[in-house]
């Protein structure tokens, strides 16, 4: 069990590095506010976390 817990933990600190080399810190603020929100069961601010990440990916490219 504790295997399957470290293979997670790996997992998550690398997607959030890659998020944050990709989108910056505004896409771990993102990231952070969608996962408390989904934790805490708040639509508000899980809502305004997939905002700040959708506005992330889709801006226009410069």
């Amino acid at each position: 069990m504790p295997a399957i817990t470290f293979v997670f933990a790996v997992f998550v600190i690398g997607f959030e590095q890659l998020v944050q080399w990709k989108y910056g810190p505004m896409g771990i603020i993102g990231l952070l506010l969608l996962t408390i929100g989904l934790k805490a069961r708040s639509p508000a601010l899980s809502s305004v976390g997939a905002l700040v990440l959708a506005a992330l990916v889709t801006r226009p490219a410069l």
